[in-house]
């Protein structure tokens, strides 16, 4: 344990000296395995409203607003409004995430290393803004410099304004947002990821859709080839890792 810690701090002075200003996190399916949270809500209003729906629709909708998915359940039979499904699909996973956060393994630690580093990481979801701040108040502590949701007053994904108001919030101009890294999971995310400029990683670990041929820099699966709890050297700290896409992308 003392090895790996000693490799941890020596990786986040490392670090210091390289290209990475910022983190920006996707929630559902990046942080969080909450897609089927999404998914047995939707599933469950519209057997309840006399709608069909199924999981392939499910995963089609992951990652788009939640009026689009609302709207396409109506188009499928459900006799509520787009309002109360989406009231309805926003209250179901709000009871589930206050009850228990299903972090991806290896998230926590990847976000405890970027803090140490002294790498700020920003939110960056279409999901309301309770579920938002109740995601990163069961963050580790302090490892969240911001975030952006789906009720702040900006374009939504695929647009790439999300990014760059969080980029803004730390001060990052639209020109050095090369030098952040944005992990997202759906093809909406990627596209507003990539399109802001951000060396954007496609997490392909859980979503059931293939997201391989988007316009993301690299792909990942999972987080054991980042979580420092899997690295033995300095070199290999979490933040440097992530580094090196940017400066891989940047040559």
């Amino acid at each position: 344990m003392t090895e790996l810690n000693n490799g941890i701090q020596n990786g986040a002075q490392e670090v210091s000296k390289l290209m990475l200003k910022a983190v920006f996190w996707d929630m559902d399916g990046t942080l969080i395995d909450s897609e089927p949270y999404w998914h047995e809500g939707e599933l469950k209003i519209a057997a309840d409203h006399g709608g069909y729906w199924d999981e392939d629709l499910a995963w089609q909708g992951s990652g788009t607003p939640v009026p689009d998915v609302a709207r396409r359940m109506v188009e499928h039979g459900c006799k509520l409004s787009i309002e109360e499904i989406g009231k309805g699909m926003i209250d179901y996973v709000a009871q589930k995430e206050f009850e228990r956060i299903p972090w991806i393994d290896g998230v926590e630690d990847v976000l405890l290393s970027l803090k140490e580093a002294g790498v700020p990481s920003m939110l960056v979801t279409t999901s309301p803004r309770h579920l938002a701040e109740n995601l990163i108040a069961q963050a580790p502590a302090g490892t969240f410099a911001g975030y952006v949701c789906g009720d702040d007053d900006v374009e939504k994904k695929p647009s790439p304004a999300p990014y760059l108001a969080a980029g803004r919030k730390l001060g990052i101009a639209p020109e050095d947002m090369k030098y952040c890294i944005a992990v997202e999971d759906s093809m909406s995310g990627l596209r507003s990821a990539a399109a802001s400029g951000a060396t954007t990683l496609g997490q392909t670990g859980f979503m059931r859709i293939d997201n391989s041929n988007g316009p993301q820099f690299a792909s990942i699966n999972g987080y054991d080839g980042i979580s420092a709890k899997r690295r033995r050297y300095h070199r290999h700290h979490p933040a440097a890792t992530l580094a090196a896409y940017v400066r891989s992308r940047n040559a």
